[in-house]
């Protein structure tokens, strides 16, 4: 579908809640292309996929109501309110920050405080790049992984959820009250749970810690590793409607755009250089006959893996990103909506 062509199908009365939904309208700031057309590794097949940011209103910034994304399922549209998306990009999401990125022809609108927030990106790029699309690229090579033999040993599983835990954990810093590091310990040790060879424990040493917000923590633990049972059911699904290929392209594109971030500073939504290798991927050009990742595709993300460790050792980001300068451009905006200036 070209450029053109979408612009038209967005103007048109099927999107017609983007111009009279209460949350959008006037507010919106910031609309674009998602998924496979903004990555560029869009076929005949592909939905389209459309994503913005729509200011809060002023009664939302002054009584703190909880606004937080309007969603059309129908036109696979997400519509995140200004303070959501901030929250989001303050961890670079990687579902979020690729809004960033988008080639020009691909924002289909853009206030001038949706430019602002364009021209503001770079103080959201932290090492927190690993962790966020490190965590979504550990749970999808799990999903391959599992798809790739009958059954992955349970010793080797434990290892991978771990991997996804300590991500999950980096990222409750920002979210929670402060927990030293020795405070809450994730390893694995030999099991005492019947018919595991090993499993997770945890250490944990609190004192006069706020319980809502330890509540929070054990209950996303506990939903990631409750996830991992649900995972090969997905696998099949995924498998009968021949999607491995696209999960699979979808991982390798985790892993370049977090390099770019780490390496370049620089957020590189459309995969142009890239193009080739992602639609092979997509095509099937690195499952075995068994529908399957095959080997050649593990060692293509054995690479990435070992590009990634290199990066995350030498990048020059930041652990953190730039709060002062973020929290005084947040204020700027909500202060301009609520004085209408």
């Amino acid at each position: 579908m070209e450029i053109e062509e979408i612009k038209a199908k967005v103007a048109s009365s099927e999107y017609d809640f983007l111009r009279t939904n209460e949350h959008l309208g006037n507010r919106v700031i910031l609309l674009g292309l998602g998924g496979s057309h903004a990555y560029g590794t869009s076929n005949a097949k592909s939905d389209l996929d459309v994503r913005g940011c729509a200011l809060n209103t002023k009664a939302e910034i002054l009584t703190n109501t909880n606004f937080e994304q309007f969603v059309n399922e129908g036109t696979d549209t997400v519509i995140y309110s200004f303070n959501k998306l901030i929250s989001l990009l303050l961890n670079v999401n990687p579902n979020t920050v690729e809004m960033l990125g988008l080639k020009p022809e691909h924002y289909l609108y853009i206030s001038p405080i949706g430019q602002e927030l364009l021209d503001n990106k770079k103080l959201f790029l932290s090492k927190k790049a690993v962790h966020s699309f490190g965590g979504y690229a550990n749970q999808q090579l799990y999903r391959l992984q599992q798809k790739s033999a009958s059954h992955m040993k349970q010793a080797e599983l434990e290892k991978h959820i771990l991997k996804t835990l300590e991500h999950m954990r980096t990222d409750f810093s920002s979210r929670y009250s402060s927990v030293p590091g020795d405070s809450l310990k994730l390893y694995i040790d030999k099991a005492v749970q019947e018919g595991y060879d090993t499993e997770i424990f945890m250490d944990v040493k609190l004192s006069h810690y706020p319980l809502r917000d330890y509540c929070s923590m054990w209950n996303e633990l506990q939903n990631t590793v409750k996830a991992y049972a649900k995972i090969g059911v997905r696998n099949e699904k995924a498998l009968t409607h021949n999607k491995i290929g696209k999960h699979s392209m979808h991982l390798i594109r985790l892993y370049m755009m977090c390099l770019d971030i780490l390496e370049r500073e620089e957020i590189v939504t459309y995969r142009e250089k890239e193009h080739d290798l992602l639609m092979d991927i997509r095509d099937g050009k690195y499952l075995g006959e068994d529908g399957k990742p095959n080997a050649e595709f593990f060692e293509m993300v054995n690479d990435y893996e070992k590009r990634l460790d290199y990066a995350r050792a030498n990048t020059s980001l930041p652990d953190e990103p730039d709060y002062e300068r973020i929290n005084e451009f947040v204020m700027s905006v909500n202060e301009r909506v609520v004085k209408k200036v």
